[in-house]
């Protein structure tokens, strides 16, 4: 099976998207992997710090593994969002695909040290490893009761990213262009910058990662992707359909104690998400 570096490059180059889906547990990760079967799509099944924490990193590998033996797809797991050198040495050591040190927060010369730390060990272990410039202005995927503002402060600075891109050696780069995580109560996430994100790709030329894809228009995904988007994340929009699905079955079916019977619609809400996010993407029938 090709590796992932071999799928981000194959985006990049050939201009879609592939699409890291988080999960929580095995059903979410069973409609995702449905999803990539039917349309024949590379996938990257992602874990955030806390999913990871409660799945567990040899658990979620586990899980990979006996989808991709199951269907011979190239399904891969990133660590999302990780916040330290020693828990993305955990998850390379356990056997993920790919690391994401979140650094965004730190001073950009800290943020710099500790990428080329991660960068050094998985590239020994022949990981991909993801790098942050920017900060999105959430800390967790949710729903939002007000119109969400960005701060203009908070996005990438072309030099920042210039500069972090060539001393770190990162493989791809997670940028802030007016994305965030989770959905404010329109349901549609602020129009990217995309003038903005040309510039940042021109300057650093390597891959750029969306993260916050959930209700991002999809005109804009489609352009965002023209001007070098090669890795889009998606969570809000997949929990939210299977939480939805989960308690409209529940709700219908009070008496109903077995948790397979009652997980099925939630798995399919799940899945129906996911493909419709990969045909967005354009990875469809490009395994």
């Amino acid at each position: 099976m090709k590796t992932l570096k071999f799928y981000i490059q194959k985006a990049y180059k050939e201009k879609w998207a592939i699409g890291q889906i988080n999960f929580s547990d095995w059903s979410q990760v069973r409609g995702i992997v449905q999803a990539a079967q039917n349309l024949k799509s590379p996938v990257i099944l992602g874990t955030s710090e806390g999913e990871s924490k409660f799945v567990g990193l040899q658990e979620a590998v586990a899980m990979r593994n006996a989808m991709r033996k199951k269907y011979s797809l190239p399904i891969f797991l990133n660590l999302d969002h990780g916040k330290t050198a020693d828990y993305l040495k955990e998850a390379i050591l356990a056997g993920y695909d790919m690391v994401h040190f979140d650094g965004s927060k730190l001073p950009l010369d800290e943020n710099i040290l500790i990428s080329k730390k991660v960068v050094a060990f998985a590239k020994n272990k022949g990981v991909v490893v993801e790098g942050e410039v920017g900060r999105f202005g959430t800390d967790a995927s949710r729903l939002y009761t007000e119109k969400f503002e960005i701060n203009e402060e908070n996005l990438t600075k072309i030099d920042e990213a210039t500069k972090y891109v060539k001393a770190a050696k990162v493989n791809l780069l997670a940028v802030s262009i007016g994305n965030f995580h989770g959905l404010d109560v329109s349901g549609v996430s602020p129009k990217l910058r995309l003038k903005h994100l040309q510039e940042i790709q021109k300057a650093i030329g390597i891959p750029v990662v969306l993260h916050g894809g959930s209700g991002i228009r999809p005109e804009d995904i489609k352009e965002g992707i023209a001007c070098g988007i090669s890795k889009i994340n998606i969570n809000t929009e997949v929990r939210l359909a299977f939480s939805q699905a989960l308690r409209k079955t529940l709700e219908a079916n009070k008496s109903e104690i077995t948790p397979y019977k009652y997980l099925n619609e939630s798995i399919a809400a799940a899945q129906a998400v996911v493909e419709e996010k990969m045909k967005e993407f354009g990875s469809e029938n490009k395994i």
